[in-house]
């Protein structure tokens, strides 16, 4: 009796992490995909600069098709193990384990990338300020609305300081993306009037801050660990959900393979030896 309630305990919590698989896996993919249009924003602006390759270097594996398709292959997997669960077969648990197992030391090699530190310096920032001088142009089309959305959405302007649009171009004053409340005309208002309605911070510290620790990757991190540890958790209840099945079907064939002292000798043995009659 105690060994079904160990069973039946075993496999609510197997249900329950599968549960949580499906959850995470889906906020991961969320998440992925969340982060993937301002990592692409940041590979324009970063171009053939060490930014871009500290930005590849940290976000690569967070936003490659390997995760994708990890994150997929473990919704099936968590079917898997919810099947073998309810039907407790001993073969479907057994790949439910080796299927965990892959999916964690490829999880493992992730974690272990995005944690490198890229090798990046403030000073690297300056080399941004060579691509404005292609903001507005025609044939840069592109640039200049990745350069409006990244100014938009971080609430920063030029580089270091709005005045990097009046150094580094024509312009005599900055993009309307800087100001903090937008409408046409507004950056030429402010200029003229009052400073203080443009962005006051550079979007190069923002963009080193993004490369470096960004909420969402901070957020992907957290994901990562939290989900891994439910898997080890998984492997190791499957494991003994594996042990208990087996043992509990290996137990009854042993008894009934051992065979019954038979029931004359013993009634012999209790009377003694035979006497004889003359």
């Amino acid at each position: 009796m105690a060994r079904q309630d160990a069973v039946k305990c075993v496999r609510f919590f197997l249900y329950a992490l599968n549960v949580l698989f499906w959850l995470m896996s889906a906020c991961i993919l969320g998440v992925a995909a969340w982060i993937r249009d301002s990592l692409n924003a940041v590979l324009t602006l970063t171009a053939h600069t060490r930014l871009e390759e500290a930005a590849v270097l940290t976000f690569a594996p967070v936003v490659h098709p390997v995760l994708v398709v990890v994150c997929c292959f473990l919704l099936m997997v968590a079917m898997l193990g919810v099947c073998g669960t309810l039907r407790c077969d001993l073969m479907m648990l057994s790949w439910y384990f080796g299927s965990l197992l892959v999916i964690l030391c490829v999880e493992l090699a992730s974690a272990l990338w995005t944690y490198e530190q890229p090798p990046v310096q403030r000073s690297d920032m300056i080399s941004l300020k060579l691509r404005m001088s292609n903001f507005g142009l025609r044939q840069h089309q592109w640039l200049t609305h990745t350069w409006n959305t990244f100014q938009t959405e971080f609430e920063c302007c030029g580089v270091i300081y709005f005045t990097d649009w009046l150094e580094m171009t024509e312009r005599e004053w900055p993009p309307d993306s800087c100001c903090s409340n937008q409408y046409p005309g507004c950056a030429r208002h402010a200029h003229q009037h009052d400073l203080s309605d443009l962005h006051q911070e550079g979007c190069g510290p923002k963009l080193l801050s993004f490369i470096r620790s960004s909420p969402p990757l901070q957020l992907l991190r957290f994901l990562g660990v939290t989900l891994g540890v439910a898997q080890i958790l998984a492997m190791a209840l499957t494991l003994m959900l594996l042990w208990t099945l087996h043992y509990g079907r290996k137990r009854p064939k042993e008894q009934q393979s051992s065979p019954a002292p038979p029931g004359g000798s013993i009634i012999a043995l209790a009377h003694g030896p035979p006497t004889e009659h003359h």
